[in-house]
């Protein structure tokens, strides 16, 4: 009898849902960093757009890495769950607790860039240098939608590891 596998097409269609809002606000990221520059040119917003601009390429990259990724790893999954189930241990499970460890290195990362952030505005909140506060914005901003999404996309990959891991015992 084949296992109710529902899970993993909901795993990864959720993964390219998530990846999607990556993308879109990557772009949107990248567009105001570069009408913060070209456009306003006023030293808070040409600070902002350092973070915006940086961050946003990598969401962007990543975005689309993963959402073009997601019907290939579906298709793989499904494939050995029904055709080779001993590799959900020695494959799938393995590779997912790497997902999980690499989820652990990514909050340490936006936790302390959010925090450098907020660090940067309260220091410079009433400072002339308001580039600097530009940058602490950017980064708080930035990194506290990239520890939202991979908090959630943590969750997701857990449960996923749960589903698993039911039908690896």
């Amino acid at each position: 009898m084949d296992p109710d596998i529902d899970f993993i097409k909901t795993y990864f269609t959720e993964e390219k849902i998530e990846s999607f809002f990556f993308i879109v606000i990557g772009l949107i990221s990248i567009s105001l960093a570069l009408i913060f520059w070209f456009v306003i040119k006023y030293s808070f917003y040409n600070g902002l757009a350092y973070p915006l601009l940086i961050i946003g390429i990598i969401q962007l990259v990543v975005g689309t890495t993963v959402y073009l990724r997601s019907p290939k790893d579906t298709m793989r999954v499904e494939f050995i769950i029904k055709n080779e189930p001993s590799k959900i241990k020695t494959e799938e499970l393995p590779r997912m607790d790497q997902v999980i460890k690499n989820f652990g290195i990514y909050k340490i990362i936006e936790i302390g860039l959010a925090i450098i952030g907020l660090v940067l505005v309260i220091l410079f909140f009433r400072s002339g240098q308001t580039f600097w506060k530009g940058i602490g914005f950017g980064l708080l901003i930035q990194a506290t939608l990239m520890l939202i999404l991979d908090l959630l996309a943590e969750d997701r990959a857990n449960k996923f590891i749960d589903e698993l891991s039911k039908i690896s015992s």
